[in-house]
């Protein structure tokens, strides 16, 4: 599936809670996360920016816990990053990392965070706050197929198209590394 996304970084969270509850965005998810990320040992699918992925999810609105193995391709990122995302359900995420190293992956890193996701018409606006450690400040991301749709969310939460990118998480640390720390994220 081909999906449109952009981030908002360095975002006040329960701002935007209280304009997604205004404009009767439904919640829709209020999860914490460990990702695994996987790649070749020459890291062929990060240099383009794609990974495969395993993403043990605990459900705290339904109370249950979710493994999900994910391959994640890059098609385009001009003003929305395109993505192109296969995703299964798996019933234990060490059988789907087993799956992985068979095909050669190893694990590149595992990334702690508590995501919070709304329905707004047919997109969904994520806020994410992961553990500081990896990356120190919450974004919001929004995801749909509608070009349209995605720009009309961005006014809603309160920005404009120059407030959003289409950086990968990645490329968003590098650069944060790059300026020398908590900077880079605030003038983003």
């Amino acid at each position: 599936m081909k999906e449109l996304e952009v981030k908002i970084v360095n975002i006040d969270p329960e701002e935007i809670r209280a304009r997604m509850k205004a404009i009767g965005a439904v919640l829709v998810k209020k999860e914490n996360q460990v990702n695994k990320i996987f790649d070749f040992e020459d890291k062929r699918l990060l240099d383009k920016k794609g990974y495969a992925r395993i993403r043990i999810v605990d459900d705290l609105l339904k109370n249950r816990k979710h493994c999900y193995m994910t391959t994640k391709k890059l098609i385009s990122q001009d003003r929305f990053k395109v993505m192109e995302e296969n995703e299964i359900e798996i019933s234990d995420s060490a059988e789907g990392e087993n799956i992985f190293r068979a095909l050669g992956l190893v694990q590149y890193s595992s990334i702690a965070r508590y995501r919070e996701s709304y329905r707004f018409k047919s997109s969904l606006i994520e806020i994410d706050i992961n553990d500081r450690a990896f990356f120190p400040v919450p974004y919001v991301e929004i995801e749909t197929g509608s070009e349209r749709e995605l720009e009309e969310i961005v006014g809603l939460l309160g920005y404009g198209m120059e407030d959003a990118t289409s950086k990968t998480i990645f490329q968003l640390l590098e650069e944060f590394k790059a300026e020398g720390g908590g900077k880079a994220c605030s003038d983003m």
